[in-house]
C-alpha cells in the first residue's frame, strides 16, 4: 500500500469533506481515505497497482473539488542512449520513482521530460536513478538548450572522426581478408596463415578501441538486465572476434582446415566492418537528428545577443541576459528588439514576421507593445522592458515547441511496447537459430556463428525508436515556422481525426474590433448625449462591443460621465448609475429583466440584425432611450479558410452569444451552415458536450480566454493569438496569427505528419519482420543466399537513416 497526503481545494464545510472522502473511498484499490477540513488535506492509502494518484484526482474533480499537488515538469538531457530500448529503460527507471506523475523519454532529442511532486522527489534522486540505469542525466538549466546544441555538434564531429579512423584501418583489413576470395593480389608474406591472421587482428584492435563505447555500454546494460542496441552489437562483434581468436589458436596448433586458396576463414573483417558501418550510421543519424531540430535553433538565433540600455542616464551595451524588467531599451533602424516591452518614446514600423508570420510591418508608437526578436524597420524609439529571459514571447514559443517535440503521440505506445521486449527476444532468436543450424542443420560452428551474428546485428530497434519522435520534431518545427504551435504530439495526432470544428465569432471569424454603425433615438435627447450616456456606462466594461462605443465617443470628443454601482450581467449587458439615473445597456433579455418594453424598436432591431449588426438597447427606469448598432467586420480570409476546411472534410459550426439573426448574417457571409447562437459564456462548454454526444470528434477555435471552458472541453482546443500571448493554457494548438487560414494549414501539416509516422512505423516493423528471418537463414534453407554479417550491419544503419530521411521530407511540405 502507498500513502499520500494531498491538499483539496474548494471545500467549505464538513459536508464537502464527507463528499470527497466518500468519492475517494469507493474507488477500487483504496484501503482508507480521510479528509481533514481544517488542514484541507486528503490522506489516502491505496494500491498503486490498481489505482494511480491521477485517477484519485479525477474522482475528486468529479465530486466538484480539486486536488492540488506541488507538481513540476522538468526536462533533462540524457547522455548514452543509442536505441529505443535505452529510452524505454530510462523511462522505466524514472517512472518507478516515488512522486513521479508522468515521464516521457525522447530518443530523437535525447531528453527526458518528467512531471513529479517536488515535495516527494529531489533532482539528486532523478540523476541517481538515471545513472543506476546506465546513463547520465544533465540538470535542466536556463541555457541548457544552447549547451545541448554544442554537445550535439561535438558528438557529430567525434562520430565523424571515429568513422574516418575506423575506415582507415577497415579498408586494408577488408582487402586482406577478402582478397583471396576474389583473387586480389596479396604480398607473399601474407600468404602464411599465422601472418595472415595476426595482420588482421592488429588492424582490428584500433577499430575495437575506437568503437569501445559499443562494448562498455552494451555489456553494462546487459549485466544490468536491460540490454539495448549496443548489447546486440557488442555480442555480435565480440562473437566474430572470439571466432577469429579461436581460429588463431587453432592455426598455431596447425589444427584448422584452410579455405579460400589456403587461407583460414576468419571473422575479424566482419567485426571491423560492422563497427565501422554502424559508426557511419550513427554519424548520419546524428546529422539527421540535428536537422530535425533546426526550427528550435532558428528560433533561438532570432534573439539579438546584446541590447542598448539606459543606465544612469548613459546608453550602454549589455548582454541580452543582463536586461531586466523596467530597463529603458534604445532601438535604432535595422536593429532587432531585444525583449518584450512597451514603447515610451518615438515611433516606427516593426517587422514581426519571424514570430507571427505577418508579412506587413506593424506601426508602433507610445503605449504600443513590442515583441523581442522582431526587427525595427524605419524610426528610432525607446521602450520599457516588461518581459525578459524565459518570460519573453520568443522564449515561450521555444518552450512550447520543445515541449511538443519532447512529447509522445499515443500512436508511439505500440512502438514502446515492442521496444521494451524486443532486444531480449532478438537475443533468444539469435541463439536458437545458431543452435538450430549447428544441431539440426549439421553445419559447422563457424556457419552457425555467422547466423547468430547476423540476427544480432540486423535486428537493432533504432528505426523503431526514431519513427515517431523524428516526425513529431519536424512536424512541430514546420508548424512553428508557419505560425502554428502544437503543444504536444497528442495534438498532432488528434487534429487529423477532427470531424467538427466549432468557431467562436468575435475575434475569431470577425476582426474583434467592432464599430458603431447606427444610433436610433427614442427620446428627445441628442445623438451625442445618448452616445455619451452609453459610453460612460461602458467605461468599466471589458467587452469588445463596449470598446466600440468608447472608441466612437472618443472620436466624437465626448467627455465620459462619472458612474457608480456598475454591474455586469453575463450574456445580457450591464447596469450602472449615472447622475442618480439607473442606466441599462444590453440586449433584449436585459431589457426584459429591467421591465423595459422594446416593442417600439423591435422592427429596427430585426433589420439591423439581418445586416450582421449587433443591436443594443439603452434604457433607464422603464424607458427605452435608444437603439445602438455595432458591427464587427469579418476577417478577410475567414470565408476562404472555412471553404478550405469544408473541402478537407470538416464540418464547420459557429458558436456565439450573439442573437440568431446577427449570427446567421455573419455565418452566411463566410459560408457556415450550422449556427448555435444566444449562448451564454458558461454554456459554451455544454454545447461542445452536446456535439460530442452525437459521436463526433470536436475541435473548438477561440481566443483562449473567454472560451477557455469550451477549449478545455473539446477534443482539441485551438487558440487564436497575436503571437505575443502564446502560453494559453487551455488550448492544445496556438495559432500565432489571427488568420483562420492557419487552420487548414495546421490540418494539412498534422495529416502529413501522421502519415509520415505511420510510414516510419510500417517500415521499421517491416524491416525487422523481413530482416530477422533472412538473417536467421530462411532463404538459405530453400537454396537462397545467406545474409553476411557485414551486410546486416549496413542494413541496420540504413534502416535508421531511412526513417530519419523520411521524416525530413516534411520540411518540404507546403501546408496549403
Amino acid at each position: 500500500m502507498q500513502k499520500e497526503s494531498v491538499r483539496i481545494a474548494g471545500m467549505t464545510c464538513a459536508s464537502c469533506a464527507m463528499t470527497v472522502e466518500k468519492a475517494v473511498g469507493k474507488l477500487t484499490g483504496v484501503e482508507e481515505a480521510s479528509v481533514n477540513l481544517a488542514t484541507e488535506k486528503l490522506s489516502v492509502s491505496y494500491n498503486p497497482d490498481l489505482l494511480s494518484l491521477a485517477e484519485i484526482g479525477a474522482a475528486v474533480e468529479k465530486a466538484g473539488y480539486r486536488m492540488v499537488r506541488n507538481l513540476v515538469t522538468e526536462t533533462y538531457a540524457i547522455e548514452g542512449m543509442t536505441c529505443a530500448s535505452c529510452a524505454m529503460t530510462v523511462e522505466k527507471a524514472l517512472g518507478k520513482l516515488a512522486g513521479v506523475e508522468e515521464v516521457a523519454v525522447n530518443l530523437a532529442t535525447e531528453k527526458a521530460s518528467i512531471t513529479y511532486g517536488k515535495d516527494r522527489l529531489s533532482t539528486r534522486e532523478i540523476l541517481s536513478a538515471v545513472e543506476a540505469a546506465g546513463y547520465k542525466a544533465i540538470k535542466p538549466e536556463v541555457k541548457g538548450d544552447t549547451d545541448l546544441t554544442d554537445r550535439q555538434g561535438e558528438k557529430i564531429a567525434n562520430l565523424w572522426t571515429r568513422f574516418i579512423w575506423s575506415a582507415v584501418f577497415t579498408l586494408p583489413l577488408l582487402y586482406i581478408a577478402m582478397g583471396p576470395m576474389v583473387n586480389l593480389p596479396l604480398p607473399q608474406w601474407l600468404h602464411e596463415p599465422m601472418t595472415f591472421a595476426l595482420s588482421q587482428l592488429i588492424l582490428l584492435l584500433p577499430i575495437v578501441y575506437l568503437g569501445r563505447s559499443f562494448f562498455t555500454k552494451g555489456f553494462q546494460t546487459l549485466l544490468a538486465g536491460h540490454p539495448n542496441m549496443d548489447s546486440l552489437i557488442a555480442i555480435g562483434t565480440s562473437s566474430a572476434i572470439a571466432q577469429g581468436l579461436i581460429m588463431l589458436v587453432l592455426i598455431a596448433q596447425d589444427a584448422v582446415e584452410m579455405t579460400h586458396g589456403g587461407h583460414p576463414e576468419l571473422y575479424f573483417e566482419s567485426g571491423a566492418v560492422i563497427l565501422t558501418l554502424i559508426t557511419l550510421g550513427k554519424y548520419l543519424e546524428a546529422v539527421s537528428k540535428g536537422r530535425t531540430s533546426e526550427a528550435i535553433k532558428h528560433l533561438m538565433d532570432l534573439a539579438p545577443k546584446t541590447a542598448q540600455v539606459l543606465r544612469d542616464g548613459q546608453e550602454v551595451q549589455v548582454a541580452l541576459e543582463d536586461v531586466v524588467v523596467g530597463d529603458i531599451v534604445v532601438v535604432r533602424p535595422g536593429e532587432k528588439i531585444a525583449v518584450d516591452g512597451v514603447v515610451v518614446e518615438g515611433q516606427s514600423t516593426v517587422d514581426e514576421s519571424m514570430l507571427t508570420g505577418e508579412s506587413l510591418p506593424v506601426s508602433k508608437s507610445v503605449g504600443d507593445q513590442v515583441v523581442g526578436a522582431s526587427l525595427n524597420k524605419t524610426g528610432a524609439f525607446r521602450f520599457q522592458a516588461t518581459r525578459v529571459g524565459q518570460d519573453t514571447s520568443l522564449a515561450q514559443i521555444i518552450q512550447l515547441v520543445e515541449a511538443a517535440q519532447g512529447s509522445k503521440a499515443p500512436i508511439a505506445k505500440l512502438a514502446d511496447q515492442v521496444s521494451a521486449v524486443f532486444v531480449p527476444i532478438v537475443m533468444g532468436l539469435a541463439t536458437l537459430s545458431g543452435l538450430a543450424w549447428l544441431v539440426l542443420g549439421q553445419h559447422s560452428w563457424i556457419f552457425s556463428l555467422s547466423i547468430t551474428i547476423s540476427v544480432l546485428v540486423i535486428a537493432c530497434p533504432c528505426a523503431l525508436g526514431l519513427a515517431t519522435p523524428t516526425a513529431i520534431m519536424v512536424g512541430t518545427g514546420k508548424g512553428a515556422e508557419n505560425g502554428v504551435l502544437f503543444k504536444s504530439g497528442q495534438a498532432l495526432e488528434i487534429l487529423p481525426k477532427i470531424e467538427v470544428m466549432v468557431f467562436d465569432k468575435t475575434g475569431t471569424i470577425t476582426q474583434g474590433q467592432p464599430q458603431v454603425t447606427d444610433l436610433i433615438a427614442f427620446t428627445d435627447q441628442t445623438d451625442q448625449e445618448l452616445l455619451q450616456l452609453a459610453a460612460s456606462s461602458e467605461q468599466d466594461s471589458e467587452h469588445p462591443l463596449g470598446q466600440a462605443i468608447l472608441d466612437a465617443a472618443k472620436e466624437a470628443s465626448l467627455e465620459l460621465l462619472p458612474t457608480t454601482n456598475f454591474q455586469s450581467h453575463a450574456g445580457k449587458g450591464l447596469s450602472v448609475t449615472i447622475a442618480e439615473r439607473t442606466i441599462y445597456f444590453g440586449n433584449a433579455k436585459l431589457m426584459q429583466d429591467a421591465g423595459v418594453g422594446v416593442a417600439v424598436a423591435s422592427q429596427q432591431a430585426e433589420r439591423l440584425a439581418s445586416q450582421g449588426k449587433t443591436p443594443m438597447y439603452l434604457a433607464e427606469a422603464g424607458q427605452l432611450l435608444a437603439l445602438i448598432a455595432v458591427a464587427d467586420t469579418v476577417k478577410e480570409t475567414s470565408g476562404q479558410a472555412i471553404a478550405k476546411l469544408r473541402q478537407q472534410g470538416v464540418e464547420v459550426v459557429m458558436l456565439t452569444g450573439d442573437n440568431e439573426k446577427t449570427a446567421q448574417a455573419i455565418a452566411k457571409e463566410v459560408g457556415i451552415d450550422r449556427v448555435i447562437s444566444d449562448v451564454l459564456p458558461e454554456d459554451k462548454a455544454r454545447q461542445i458536450q452536446t456535439l460530442q454526444a452525437e459521436g463526433k470528434r470536436v475541435a473548438m477555435v477561440g481566443d483562449g480566454i473567454n472560451d477557455a471552458p469550451a477549449l478545455a472541453q473539446a477534443d482539441l482546443g485551438l487558440a487564436i493569438g497575436s503571437g505575443t500571448d502564446v502560453a494559453i493554457e487551455s488550448a492544445d494548438v496556438v495559432l500565432m496569427r489571427s488568420d483562420l487560414l492557419d487552420l487548414p494549414r495546421a490540418l494539412t501539416l498534422s495529416r502529413a505528419t501522421m502519415r509520415t509516422i505511420k510510414q516510419n512505423l510500417f517500415w521499421a516493423f517491416a524491416y525487422n519482420v523481413l530482416g530477422i528471418p533472412v538473417a536467421m537463414g530462411l532463404l538459405h534453407l530453400f537454396g537462397g543466399p545467406l545474409l553476411n554479417p557485414m551486410l546486416a550491419g549496413a542494413a541496420m544503419s540504413l534502416s535508421s537513416v531511412s526513417v530519419l530521411l523520411n521524416a525530413l521530407r516534411l520540411k518540404s511540405i507546403k501546408p496549403i
